[in-house]
């Protein structure tokens, strides 16, 4: 059980693009060296809200989070819109201790400009500038509300004179202590379930099965949400597509209808080569919420299989899959230009016809600038790099591609990842042997891609 008072942190996650700032903020640095910091300096326990990271938002374990958590940080940067909806959540119904923090420079919008914001420091690359600084005086600020009884929120400083007398109740706002003990209960349960799959994750497919059939994990609908979601990532990353799919219809029905979920559900199905329930699942999502560069991105994968296993046998039906992954692709590249999966995929695609297509060339150089501004980014992950690694042996540039390969050899943490760049590339090396060209380096870069992979597989990290 925890004894430390439960601190809510409302923020964005990753890196994204301030477009008041003009630069790129890495927001996982930010909770990671100086909001919790500060909270555990104030002796006070952190939990980050992971509704963003899961696709979409999950209502009753955020809610309970903005009503039992005793004390909250609200990083009000970029103006995100889950951060604020949160934050008028939270004003609504605690008075007192909420904590505003924002990036020097941020420009906050009018409701919530004459409130107590600190503004912590950001170098050139989005990172920290002032760690130590900035979560000390956060930290004051928490330990200063645990002692002010004086309201923060705007709305009780408008009408907390006439709630002190009772002219106006608000209801709900006194929680039962059991309810708050067994929030409490579940943070601690959800913070060792996390450790557990994270530890199976390492130990391969049989490992995660063998927790999924745990106990803990038998009614997925007592299971708390986020938990639910790593379990079903989990699968993903070591590749047990079989298993997503069992346990998706397992999931309370709420988490079914999340689109990051629908979506994964949607790639395991085409996974294990049940294409048209996966493409029923994408189009329905692209009708219902327009196209994006993830569900175009997928259904431009559901076509590239089919056209992958038709290619040798009917080449008439391959050609017609052809044209729909490079149209899905297009779209969801079109969609969001700084996605550069849907972008690069195109360009595989465009490789694969058997004319040129004068497209091409006005989408080479945009994918590549949307990957080398990815690149540079704070926090640049694998797929980065392996987008220019890919745009690189498109390109002819032998140089150029052994250069990203290193980088992206070092950034790759899951075997699917080089797996996936290694198929890519033997594609294209395919192609271009059966015109004769000489291929000899790119089959060395497919080589120490899958070698990087089969490390990753035997549990070794840092070796190449």
């Amino acid at each position: 059980m925890l004894s430390k008072p439960l601190c809510f942190v409302l923020m964005p996650f990753g890196q994204k693009v301030d477009p008041q700032l003009g630069r790129a903020i890495d927001f996982d640095a930010v909770y990671k060296d100086i909001i919790a910091p500060a909270i555990e300096q104030a002796e006070m326990e952190p939990i980050r809200a992971d509704e963003e990271q899961v696709g979409g938002t999950i209502h009753k374990p955020m809610f309970e989070r903005l009503l039992l958590c005793d004390f909250a940080v609200a990083d009000l940067t970029g103006a995100n819109a889950n951060v604020f909806y949160e934050l008028g959540i939270r004003h609504a119904i605690r008075p007192r201790s909420t904590v505003l923090v924002a990036c020097q420079g941020t420009l906050r919008p009018f409701d919530v400009a004459p409130l107590r914001t600190y503004a912590y420091a950001v170098d050139a690359n989005g990172k920290p500038a002032s760690a130590a600084k900035d979560a000390e005086e956060i930290g004051k600020s928490l330990r200063t509300v645990i002692e002010d009884e004086s309201a923060d929120s705007p709305i009780f400083q408008l009408v907390e004179e006439d709630v002190r007398k009772g002219d106006i109740e608000i209801p709900g706002i006194r929680v039962a202590h059991a309810k708050t003990d067994i929030f409490r209960k579940h943070v601690a349960e959800a913070k060792e379930a996390k450790a557990r799959i994270d530890e199976a994750v390492r130990g391969g497919q049989q490992a995660v099965r063998a927790l999924a059939r745990d106990e803990a994990f038998k009614d997925l609908h007592r299971v708390d949400a986020g938990i639910v979601i790593n379990l079903f990532l989990a699968h993903r990353a070591v590749k047990d597509f079989e298993a997503m799919v069992a346990l998706y219809p397992n999931m309370p029905n709420y988490l079914q209808q999340v689109v990051m979920v629908r979506e994964q559900y949607a790639l395991a199905l085409n996974r294990i080569h049940r294409d048209a329930e996966a493409e029923a699942v994408i189009s329905e999502l692209i009708e219902k919420y327009g196209g994006t560069s993830e569900n175009l991105g997928l259904l431009g994968r559901i076509h590239k299989d089919r056209w992958s296993a038709t290619k040798k046998t009917n080449p008439f039906l391959a050609a017609g899959h052809l044209d729909a992954a490079l149209d899905a692709y297009l779209k969801g590249f079109e969609a969001d230009w700084r996605d550069t999966y849907p972008g690069v995929n195109a360009l595989t695609m465009f490789e694969m016809l058997d004319e040129p297509d004068p497209r091409r060339e006005d989408v080479l150089p945009v994918v590549r600038y949307a990957a080398e501004r990815a690149a540079r980014s704070a926090g640049a992950d694998y797929w980065a790099y392996a987008t220019l690694l890919e745009i690189a042996v498109l390109g002819r540039k032998p140089n150029d591609a052994r250069k990203a390969l290193s980088t992206a050899l070092v950034k790759a943490q899951e075997a699917f990842a080089p797996e996936t760049t290694a198929n890519n590339l033997g594609m294209i090396r395919e192609k271009r042997q059966a015109a004769g060209e000489e291929t000899g380096w790119v089959a060395m870069i497919e080589a120490e891609l899958m070698k990087r992979a089969e490390a990753l597989k035997q549990g070794q990290p840092t070796a190449a």
